[in-house]
């Protein structure tokens, strides 16, 4: 028996316009593999940070490195529909009979990643977003974990000045990135999910890479599923999570070492959560390390069978029915 076969009660059988109170939690260890920007537009901007306390009960007050909660759902929405795209499962809209894409302000509602991640239509329908998410936070100060580096853009000769009229280019400057092995820690909590969506908006995480941007050549990113939590209320929040980790691998010592293994963050994490667990006001199941373990190589395996993606889509596709 699969873990998403053992644990069915927590998902709904089908699709529903209602709320039902079926919560289940992906933590996320988010370890950068090469440099990132995570900032509002343009060149040159600095990183989104934010000052919060170092821990939860800790009066000291630390800047942390920030990627908002749409840096992160816009990937993932993406790599879905580019798979989508590939099997057919994306529609025209309403409107323009284009289509379904992103920012076009017409969409199919009827593909999964409308359905799932929600939309709305200027003068027709909307769906809320059945992934719940939240801005994470890097697990370091910022001042650990930001270095800068400085930027040019040379003419065909090699040089910095324009070979026809000799004028130096203003193309130059410093931009602030996130180094390597640096961590970030999210909880994407998703709500009202049938098993066949679980597993689609699970796939897009798994196998979403590259966040913030320049992404076309930095800001390669691992996302590793520390826990998962089925209830019946949402859980604790992603600052909650971070200040907890902090506090336990910060120990006695002055300050928190850099870089950490991925490991040992993990099992931070999962300590953490059995932790805040005992505040929660609800019912909840926190899936054993094992079983975390097995989903990702039941998830990474279903993946790898294209007949098996194929039917899950079809699946999901009929379960919404028609235009609505």
């Amino acid at each position: 028996m699969s873990i998403v076969e053992k644990y069915a009660d927590h998902f709904l059988p089908k699709y529903s316009n209602y709320p039902h109170g079926h919560y289940i939690s992906l933590l996320l260890v988010r370890q950068i593999e090469s440099e990132a920007m995570f900032r509002t537009e343009g060149s040159g901007e600095p990183l989104s940070k934010e000052f919060v306390h170092a821990g939860p009960d800790s009066g000291e007050v630390i800047q942390r490195v920030v990627i908002s909660k749409r840096k992160q759902t816009a990937v993932e929405r993406r790599t879905g529909r580019e798979l989508l795209r590939k099997y057919d499962k994306l529609f025209a809209g309403q409107k323009t009979n284009v289509l379904c894409a992103l920012n076009r302000n017409d969409p199919c509602e009827r593909c999964m990643d409308c359905m799932i991640y929600g939309y709305a239509a200027g003068g027709g329908g909307a769906q809320k977003s059945r992934v719940i998410t939240d801005d994470a936070f890097s697990l370091h100060p910022a001042n650990v974990i930001i270095g800068t580096r400085q930027f040019n853009a040379l003419y065909d000769t090699g040089t910095m000045r324009d070979p026809e009229t000799g004028e130096p280019s203003a193309s130059i400057g410093t931009d602030e990135y996130v180094k390597p092995e640096a961590i970030f820690l999210d909880i994407e909590t998703l709500k009202d999910l049938t098993a066949v969506e679980f597993r689609y908006v699970l796939g897009n995480v798994l196998r979403s890479s590259r966040y913030g941007a320049i992404s076309s050549r930095i800001g390669k990113v691992k996302n590793i599923l520390a826990g998962v939590v089925f209830s019946d209320c949402e859980i604790f929040s992603n600052l909650e999570l971070t200040q907890t980790v902090y506090d336990q691998l910060k120990g006695e010592k002055p300050e928190l070492g850099f870089p950490l293994s991925s490991e040992v963050v993990v099992e931070a994490v999962r300590t953490a959560t059995s932790e805040l667990s005992q505040r929660l006001v609800g019912q909840l199941i926190i899936l054993p390390p094992d079983e975390v373990n097995t989903l990702v190589d039941e998830i990474s395996t279903f993946y790898r069978n294209e007949d098996a993606v194929r039917r899950m889509l079809e699946e999901a596709t009929a379960m919404y029915g028609p235009k609505r």
